[in-house]
């Protein structure tokens, strides 16, 4: 008879299975308060986003400070050597102000010569005209002693022709004179050239001009001014957006430096009429087969910003409506 022996129970570590238990009890837990928070999460979302809706706008457009009409660049309009410089960069300068002026002693002494020419034929007439009346008073003294009986008939036709003789002398004298008051003026003209004046009040961007230096119309600008007039936005407006942007409209403008705090209000000067390439896309695939068109912009308030400075324009913000009331 063969006796059966029992094994022994297996045995685990002391306070091993708890420990599991706690363990996967502990996981579980875990695993709900994720559920909880990403349900709480998705709740939400909703709420915020109607609570703070992104502005929307008709239009946005890249663009650039300008002034109208431009920087404005000068030339000397004769050529001669520099003789003095008037103005430097950064001067501000008033209308008429002297830039720069060329050697003048050439032009001054054709002035003088005119002058005197001028002169000269002012005395001429004057002599002419006292001949003259002279002349025709003996001619009619004569003509009348002929008329009498008590002088020569050829003496008075003698006399008769001096005075229209001394008449046509002096319409030619008059000729005279008013080609020496040209000459005179042409020589004032060309003195005046020889001087480089600011046309309206503005700021000296650069000069490039020294004393000395020998200078012409055709080697190139001297100085480059700023004129002092309000400042304007030129955008580059895409074809797409075109129809909806009219004179009047607002706008926001933002500068391109990713500055929170610098931005201004406009206002749409005109728009353009004729398409053009997008110059100020920083894409060149982008740039080279866009189209735009140019949309002046002013501003509310007069700024001071730097001419040639990327803006962002912001057309006519869409005011967002209140969310509708919950159904009770």
């Amino acid at each position: 008879m063969k006796l059966s022996v029992m094994k022994p129970p297996a045995t685990h570590p002391p306070g091993h299975l708890p420990g599991m238990r706690l363990l996967q009890c502990g996981a579980l837990a875990l695993t709900l308060a994720c559920l909880l928070a990403a349900c709480s999460r998705s709740t939400d979302a909703p709420t915020n986003a109607a609570a703070q809706p992104a502005a929307t706008y008709a239009a946005v457009a890249r663009g650039k400070v300008d002034i109208e009409g431009g920087l404005l660049t000068l030339s000397m309009p004769r050529e001669g050597t520099l003789a003095k410089v008037a103005a430097h960069e950064g001067d501000h300068v008033k209308q008429g102000q002297l830039l720069a002026q060329l050697d003048i002693q050439p032009a001054t002494l054709a002035v003088d010569a005119a002058q005197a020419q001028l002169e000269q034929a002012q005395a001429q007439l004057k002599l002419l005209a006292v001949k003259q009346a002279a002349a025709k008073q003996r001619a009619e003294r004569l003509v009348a002693a002929a008329s009498a009986g008590a002088g020569d008939g050829q003496s008075a036709d003698d006399a008769r022709e001096a005075a229209a003789q001394l008449e046509a002398e002096q319409l030619s004298a008059h000729a005279a004179l008013s080609m020496a008051s040209q000459k005179l003026d042409e020589a004032r003209y060309e003195l005046k050239q020889r001087s480089l004046l600011a046309p309206f009040d503005a700021e000296v961007v650069q000069a490039s001009a020294q004393p000395g230096a020998n200078v012409s119309p055709t080697s190139g600008p001297m100085f480059t001014l700023l004129p002092q007039k309000p400042r304007i936005v030129r955008a580059e407006l895409n074809d797409s957006f075109v129809r909806m942007i009219q004179p009047g409209m607002s706008a926001e403008v933002v500068a391109d430096n990713g500055r929170a705090d610098a931005h201004w209000s406009a206002h749409v000067l005109r728009i353009g009429q004729v398409y053009g390439p997008a110059t100020l896309e920083n894409d060149p695939q982008v740039r080279a087969n866009a189209r735009t068109v140019e949309c002046v912009l002013a501003f509310d308030e007069p700024q001071n910003l730097r001419i040639g400075q990327r803006v962002m324009v912001r057309f006519g913000a869409a005011s967002t409506p209140a969310p509708a009331a919950s159904k009770g």
